[in-house]
This record gives C-alpha cells, sequence and structure tokens, in this order.
C-alpha cells in the first residue's frame, strides 16, 4: 500500500468522522464499512432552529489511542464538554461547517492549570499532518495569528470566529476533572473563500469580489471536476500548464490543484485557466485532494462554476480520456 493511500484511508475516516459528529474510533472502523454519504442524512446534519442546544462530551482517547491522546470531529452546532479523567497531553478537535459558513466558538466554562502546563489553543483553520488549510498563501492572516492561546488572552477573548467553514482547537490537560465547555455556532458567509467540501459531489460558484486574494475549494476525494463558467477581467481559452506557460503574467486566473496533503501552496499545479469561458471543461483528477483555486488581483469581480463528483475505482484502476495520471500515485 502507497504511502499516499494510506495518507488518503486515514484522512477519510477521519473526515467521516465530522460528517456524523462522533469520533469514536470503533464507531469509526464501522462507518468505513458502509456507505459513507448515508452520514450525511437529515438527521445527522441536524438543524438547531427551534430545538434545544444540542449538547455532548468531546471525547477521550481509548486504551489503544492513549499513547497519541484524544481526537475529535464535529460538524453539529451545539455546546460540547471535555472533562479529563487522566492527564490528557496531545488532544485536538476538528469542526467543520457548510461551505457558506463561518464557524465561532465560544467559551463558556474553561478550568485549566496554564501554570502546570496545560494549554488550550484555538487554531483558524486545520492543520493534519503538519500541513495547513488554508495554506499562509491563501488565509489573510500570518500564520502566528491564526493561533489564539487561551493562557495568553483568557476570557478576555470569549467568542473566536473563524475565516472559512473549518476551525479547530489544541488542548492539554494534566489534571483529571479539568477541562472545559465550548459553544459551537455558525454564521452565514456571502462570499466564502477558503473552503474544505464535506461531501465528494457537489456544484458550488466561487466568487471574488473585488478583493486581492486567493481563495481555494479542497475536495479530499479524487474527483472529476466540470468546469461550467469562468468570468474572470480578461478572453477565452484553457491551457494545460507548461513548465515555461501558465498564467504567471495574468493578475486574475484559476488553477487546478491535486496532491495527497492538506496544504494547497504543497500541491502540483496541473491546469491553468486564465481566460473567461463558457464551458464545459473537464478533467479527472486522481489525487486524493483536488483543489480549486482562484488568484484575484482585486481589480475585477472573479466568478467560477464548477461540478464534481468522486471517482469510481475502476477510472482510478483504468484512466482515460482527460486525466492527470502522472502526478497522484492513487491513479
Amino acid at each position: 500500500m502507497s504511502p499516499s493511500f494510506k495518507l488518503q484511508c486515514h484522512f477519510i475516516l477521519i473526515f467521516l468522522m465530522a460528517l456524523r459528529g462522533d469520533s469514536r474510533y470503533p464507531e469509526l472502523r464501522e462507518a468505513a464499512h458502509h456507505d459513507p454519504f448515508l452520514l450525511l442524512s437529515a438527521s445527522l446534519k441536524r438543524e438547531l432552529a427551534g430545538e434545544p442546544l444540542y449538547r455532548r462530551a468531546l471525547r477521550e482517547s481509548g486504551a489503544r489511542l492513549a499513547a497519541t491522546g484524544c481526537l475529535d470531529m464535529l460538524s453539529l452546532q451545539g455546546q460540547f464538554t471535555f472533562t479529563a479523567d487522566r492527564p490528557q497531553l496531545h488532544c485536538a478537535a476538528f469542526f467543520i461547517g457548510e461551505p457558506e459558513e463561518f464557524i465561532t466558538i465560544h467559551y463558556d466554562l474553561v478550568s485549566i492549570d496554564c501554570q502546570g502546563g496545560d494549554f488550550l489553543q484555538v487554531f483558524d483553520g486545520w492543520i493534519l499532518k503538519g500541513e495547513k488549510f488554508p495554506s499562509s498563501q491563501d488565509h489573510p492572516l500570518p500564520t502566528t495569528e491564526r493561533y489564539i492561546d487561551f493562557c495568553d488572552s483568557g476570557l478576555s477573548r470569549r467568542s473566536i470566529r473563524s475565516s472559512q467553514n473549518v476551525a479547530m482547537i489544541f488542548f492539554r490537560v494534566h489534571e483529571p476533572g479539568n477541562g472545559f465547555t465550548l459553544t459551537i455556532k455558525t454564521d452565514p458567509n456571502l462570499f466564502p473563500c477558503n473552503v474544505i467540501s464535506q461531501t465528494p459531489n457537489g456544484r458550488f460558484t466561487l466568487v471574488v469580489p473585488h478583493q486581492h486574494r486567493n481563495c481555494s475549494f479542497s475536495i479530499i476525494y479524487p474527483v472529476a471536476i466540470k468546469i461550467s463558467d469562468l468570468t474572470l477581467g480578461h478572453l477565452n481559452g484553457l491551457q494545460l500548464k507548461k513548465p515555461s506557460a501558465g498564467c504567471g503574467g495574468k493578475g486574475d486566473f484559476v488553477e487546478l490543484l491535486g496532491g495527497t496533503g492538506l496544504d494547497p501552496s504543497k500541491m502540483m499545479p496541473l491546469a491553468d485557466l486564465c481566460y473567461p469561458f463558457r464551458g464545459p471543461a473537464q478533467m479527472k483528477i486522481g489525487c486524493d485532494n483536488t483543489v480549486v483555486r482562484m488568484v484575484s488581483s482585486g481589480k475585477h469581480i472573479n466568478r467560477v462554476t464548477f461540478e464534481y463528483r468522486q471517482l469510481e475505482p475502476y477510472e482510478l484502476e483504468n484512466p482515460n480520456g482527460n486525466s492527470i495520471p502522472e502526478f497522484c500515485l492513487s491513479i
């Protein structure tokens, strides 16, 4: 089994936890044997309007995970409590919303010993295996400002809002009985920029209105991408990227990236779309992670509409047509 395929299996299992709102590894192993898209049912995608606030405890590690710490992932709004029953030294919880949502993390109650080595940090985005999303190139804040440490700010900053639809916390608690309670809420994002898709199939329109910024839409599956509309500030055309060519001279363009990790800046550029057109233009990308990335100068209203679907196993085994097999070991 190739290292990239192992990474893909590990990440998809973690990702399914977020869709389910649960992260106990026995349940995770069970979920891996079922259709993952059943986890997206309406009962799991809970709407809280008019309902009591959803509450549950964050998971602690089981015996098999004690060496690596505790991990949880959630796609539900609600109130979540962590109470250590023994020293927990390497813990994290990942949060994900819909593409058009910000995530707000609110400290309800925190009881940790900062002087004794405990900590509780919010990170604006996700980090997995040392890679960040959004990348440092795409996020509006420097990396150091994306970490908010409770032991530095205390309750003077009770609510922290993410810049995109994903956020996470890191924490360490030495003393049994100590812990914290958080409330997770989402707010509308009228112009979502950096997004991790909760699903392997979908349709999305990325709009950057007169803003000098880079935006990445990440799909953590091998997929077929079909671009139906691209509006930039300038003619028509689609070209595969070559070492001596590309859109580097243009201030506004879209690129398709593929790779095995989470950080778009570490992925392979597969194609450049330098000029406006009305599609469809389709490409199969057999990478563990596929990213549609828009670079904008701020001079125009840029927009790209695309559909994506997960590649079937036979498509990965027998790539043909407009596909990019040589950059991705999974193909």
